[in-house]
């Protein structure tokens, strides 16, 4: 089968470029797709964050510390951005300007007004294939759920719970960085950074929050910086929002929760979803079980435990009675952007797309709500 190559940037050469790297180089594990990223292009502020691209990446012909060079070449069709929130505005207007394709990291922005700049460059540039990076639908229980929602099984909805959960900022003495400092991070805190890992399935289903009670919490006010002297954190460790949905017919409460502070949570992304006919709960803490109960009228109400095999979005040479992983749903996560890239909507392999611009504005409204009614007290509107 002859593959269509994608000639990639990467811009910000950190933790996510390099997942974005070795996903590339495993492409080999996708079966019967015919389209490949080829990372020709590296950028990134500090020189040294390119010595592993220069090393690991074979197809690479240039790297450089500044984004407009990377941008101006004409041998790169499509990037992927990592960098701290503050840089999101100016480097993803610029990059869709540019006329690249574009799939980057949440928040796409670092608050409501730099947001609204993104998706006025979007809606300009309707050439430009514009997706955040959200990579937990893509876990084959999640996927499953997808599927059950978009085939109506639920029934009458009566609550979901959605999160993300981290326990990593749990030692008061680990060193400040750039995610607690408002300048940098935002004053969303943590739900800026991992509120679009939540709201992607909510959102593409059509549940938007019509108001929201929020609860934020900053635990440690203070941590050490790199000499040791303890100096102020300025965002928010944990959030919890009460939320009901803007659907007349069936208003039903939403539970989003997002913590850095959890403990016993490394990485744990979890959806639960009760319904009158159909009820799901599903953790990447235990990413092989999906509970759920079918529910009929005058019957019993049974859970049962699906042991989820190794059935992904986009078919691979793994057998599934193998487990799943971080590094997989990166993978068809990039498989789902290329996909769409190449195929548009209606060609697509399998209908789940990554999260779309117009879905991170949603999350901004909520977000800055939530800010609001922390600071009042007060439930708000959306």
């Amino acid at each position: 089968m002859s593959q269509r190559i994608i000639p990639f940037g990467v811009i910000g050469c950190g933790l996510m470029g390099r997942e974005f790297a070795s996903a590339a180089a495993r492409w080999c594990h996708l079966v019967g797709v015919d389209f490949v990223p080829q990372i020709v292009a590296a950028c990134n502020r500090s020189p040294a964050g390119l010595d592993w691209f220069r090393a690991q990446v074979p197809t690479l012909q240039l790297a450089t510390t500044d984004y407009h060079t990377l941008l101006d070449s004409p041998q790169v069709e499509a990037v992927y951005v990592a960098v701290p929130h503050d840089q999101h505005q100016v480097i993803y207007t610029e990059a869709i300007r540019a006329g690249k394709h574009l799939l980057a990291e949440k928040p796409f922005g670092i608050d409501l007004a730099a947001n609204q700049a993104i998706l006025q460059a979007v809606q300009e540039n309707p050439s430009s294939l514009v997706r955040c990076s959200s990579q937990f639908p893509f876990f084959p229980g999640a996927y499953r759920i997808y599927h059950w929602l978009r085939e109506g099984r639920f029934g009458k909805i009566i609550e979901i719970e959605a999160g993300f959960w981290h326990s990593s900022d749990l030692d008061p003495h680990k060193p400040i960085n750039w995610k607690r400092k408002v300048a940098i991070n935002g004053k969303y805190g943590c739900m800026g950074d991992l509120g679009m890992h939540v709201l992607h399935i909510p959102l593409r289903v059509g549940w938007m929050p019509s108001d929201v009670r929020a609860l934020l919490s900053k635990i440690f006010r203070e941590r050490p910086d790199k000499d040791g002297i303890f100096v102020p954190c300025e965002t928010w460790d944990n959030a919890i929002l009460a939320c009901e949905t803007n659907i007349p017919e069936q208003q039903f409460p939403m539970i989003l929760s997002f913590k850095r502070i959890a403990p016993g949570h490394a990485n744990t992304w979890f959806l639960r979803i009760y319904g009158t006919a159909w009820s799901v709960e599903f953790s990447t803490q235990n990413p092989k079980q999906l509970r759920y109960l079918p529910y009929t009228p005058g019957g019993l109400q049974e859970w049962h435990m699906l042991d989820v095999p190794y059935q992904s979005a986009y078919p691979t040479i793994t057998g599934s009675i193998f487990e799943f992983g971080f590094s997989d749903a990166i993978l068809q996560m990039w498989a789902a952007f290329c996909d769409e890239l190449v195929h548009g909507i209606g060609g697509m392999v399998q209908p789940l797309r990554c999260a779309l611009p117009e879905e991170t504005a949603l999350s901004h409204h909520l977000f800055t709500a939530a800010l609001e009614s922390q600071r009042t007290g007060q439930t708000i509107p959306l």
